[in-house]
């Protein structure tokens, strides 16, 4: 299995990651726990979580996916040592020093473990000065409680703020960038993969598969009450979201791949990404994911989907 590092961490991941934004909500416990272990007999080694998981699920409060990975490693301890495990702080909250050290405690405790290996700032908090939440992550990563740190949801000029203070500060750097990026969803390919390059970030992006839309399942708007997520799909039905089917249907003929698979190999193949992030509600479905990290699309391929995603008409 290629492996691929993640920054200039150290750590090297298998080129996907699985999401584990699923893990207690769409999918409950023991689909969770096949398909973790699916997961990792597959070859993957990066699960991706955060604190804030399922808290927009009614009765939920956050902290559900965290605490059903962690049922999963109590279950076989020897998974810890076969997992990178990536979470994250600030979405609900902010950045604030004191709640970044109360919810990596809260998440160590409730994934079960004495690190976590990445731990990302959810989101940008910018009534929080930058040293304020640095320093606490580099109190955490001193205190052994933190391995890595990375950024999500960061514009580009907040990403290079962030190097300009951890560096003038002699703090620890960000090695990972997870922004919002797939076939239909491209602006990450302006400035922010700029950033990512100038500052040698590695990018997990999130919506691989643009909730869905990029498997094929939502064709048209009588589509989109196929599942809990479909609503949030509608906007890609129009000119660009049918081209890019239309690219991947051809190129699913060519490989015999399903859709979903050609679209994570097209995000592995592009410039500073490390590993995609997709998740999966079922064992069957995951094959369909864990399948990109073998396919090696053409330059003919990856023109050809290029072309499709474009933001304007090709002409």
């Amino acid at each position: 299995m290629e492996k691929r590092q993640i920054g200039n961490s150290g750590i090297e991941i298998a080129p996907l990651a699985l999401g584990g934004n699923v893990f207690g909500w769409t999918a409950d416990e023991a689909t969770s726990f096949a398909v973790l272990d699916a997961f990792v007999d597959a070859g993957g080694t990066m699960i991706d979580t955060a604190d804030v998981y399922s808290a927009w699920v009614p009765g939920h409060s956050g902290g559900e996916s965290e605490s059903v990975i962690g049922r999963w490693l109590k279950r076989d301890p020897s998974k810890r040592d076969q997992v990178i495990i990536a979470t994250k702080v600030g979405m609900a909250n902010g950045l604030a020093p004191e709640e970044v050290i109360r919810a990596c405690d809260a998440s160590l405790q409730r994934l079960g473990i004495e690190r976590i290996d990445l731990y990302y700032q959810h989101k940008d908090d910018p009534p929080t000065p930058l040293d304020k939440s640095l320093e606490a992550f580099q109190r955490l990563r001193e205190e052994a409680k933190i391995r890595t740190i990375g950024l999500s949801n960061f514009s580009a000029e907040r990403i290079n703020e962030v190097f300009e203070v951890a560096e003038r500060l002699g703090l620890t750097t960000p090695v990972a960038l997870q922004p919002k990026y797939n076939l239909v969803d491209g602006e990450f390919e302006g400035n922010e993969r700029e950033a990512a390059k100038r500052h040698g970030l590695g990018v997990i992006p999130y919506y691989g598969l643009a909730s869905g839309f990029l498997t094929g399942k939502y064709r048209s708007k009588d589509d989109l009450g196929k599942s809990a997520r479909g609503g949030g799909v509608g906007n890609y039905l129009n000119g660009r979201g049918i081209r890019v089917l239309e690219a991947l249907d051809e190129i699913a003929h060519e490989t015999g791949a399903p859709l979903a698979t050609i679209s994570l190999a097209w995000l592995m193949a592009q410039p500073t990404v490390v590993a995609p992030l997709a998740s999966a509600t079922s064992v069957d479905q995951l094959k369909q994911l864990t399948a990109a990290m073998d396919l090696k699309l053409t330059p003919e391929q990856l023109a050809h989907l290029n072309k499709a995603s474009a933001e304007v008409e090709p002409a």
